[in-house]
């Protein structure tokens, strides 16, 4: 009788575990800023077409099964396509709501992940219509996407942005508009936003998205850095301006998790190619864990 009873808790135990592995659900997201494909890197010897081939090597390497950029113009999303045939992409320009200029586009392995919905708003105040937002330099957009696991139907939500570099107000009313977004497009499910904030830690944007709208602290994000008990590789910085404006704790790329998503690893990647750098930017990556 003990034995047999042994042998049923031995089961009991085994099937406990393995539904909590079903139930817990892992990947690897990272943001990257691919720097536009424009003459003036090209006069530089930084020209896309020299990188292109790199930027593709950095991500397949590091096993991003999503991954978001910025900066993307839609030559250059497709020569990335070309580079990752099992993967899907959702984004729009953000001057026309279409092709036109740079996207902030979501890729995802379709062999992991089904495509739910996707959409995009502008950061200003206007988001669901194409617009500049308050003292911004250029137009700005989110890029968000519902999806599930292919093999538990488990949702989660990615939101992929890039902040203006010149408007300060700009930057805190964007990180206002996407926390109260990301509560009304996501609600409580899992959820990642990702990208480049042209803002460091310390700043009033940041601050906004990590502690919330008010003191109460109702709805707000954690850095994937120092969410849970991550590990953190590599840099603490993520502009490196081809390596001519590498600067201590410059880390402007980021990526936030929600409390129904923990963090197992994170790592901003400054490797070179015998010296050369894929982008102005290092790509910060994160694995994590789906509840």
């Amino acid at each position: 009788m003990f034995m047999k009873n042994s042998l049923m808790l031995i089961c009991f135990l085994f099937l406990a575990s393995f539904i909590t592995a079903q139930n817990n659900a892992e990947l690897r997201i990272m943001t990257y800023n691919i720097r536009f494909a424009g003459s003036a890197d090209d006069e530089a010897n930084n020209s896309w077409n020299s990188r292109k081939d790199l930027v593709a090597e950095v991500i397949r390497f590091n096993k991003a099964d999503i991954f978001g950029l910025q900066e993307a113009l839609l030559s250059q999303i497709i020569d990335l396509k070309n580079s990752f045939p099992t993967y899907d992409w959702v984004g729009v320009g953000r001057e026309d709501g279409k092709a036109g200029g740079e996207y902030s586009p979501i890729f995802y392995n379709t062999e992991k992940y089904k495509l739910v919905r996707t959409s995009t708003f502008w950061l200003s105040e206007t988001p669901d219509s194409v617009s500049k937002g308050w003292d911004a330099a250029f137009k700005r957009v989110v890029t968000w996407a519902e999806f599930n696991f292919q093999n538990t139907d488990q949702k989660f939500f990615v939101f992929n942005t890039h902040f203006d570099h010149i408007g300060e107000t700009a930057r805190i009313n964007s990180a206002k508009l996407i926390l109260i977004k990301i509560k009304e497009i996501a609600g409580d499910n899992p959820t990642i936003l990702i990208g480049d904030f042209n803002t460091q830690k310390d700043s009033p944007p940041y601050i906004v998205l990590t502690n919330g709208l008010d003191s109460e602290k109702k709805f707000y994000l954690n850095d994937a850095e120092t969410a849970n008990s991550g590990i953190h590789y590599g840099s603490h910085i993520t502009f490196n301006g081809f390596g001519n404006d590498i600067q201590p704790g410059n880390k402007i790329d980021f990526i936030f998790v929600n409390d129904k998503v923990n963090v197992k690893e994170h790592g901003v990647i400054s490797e070179t190619f015998d010296g050369k750098y894929p982008s102005d930017h290092f790509p910060v990556i994160a694995e994590v864990e789906i509840e």
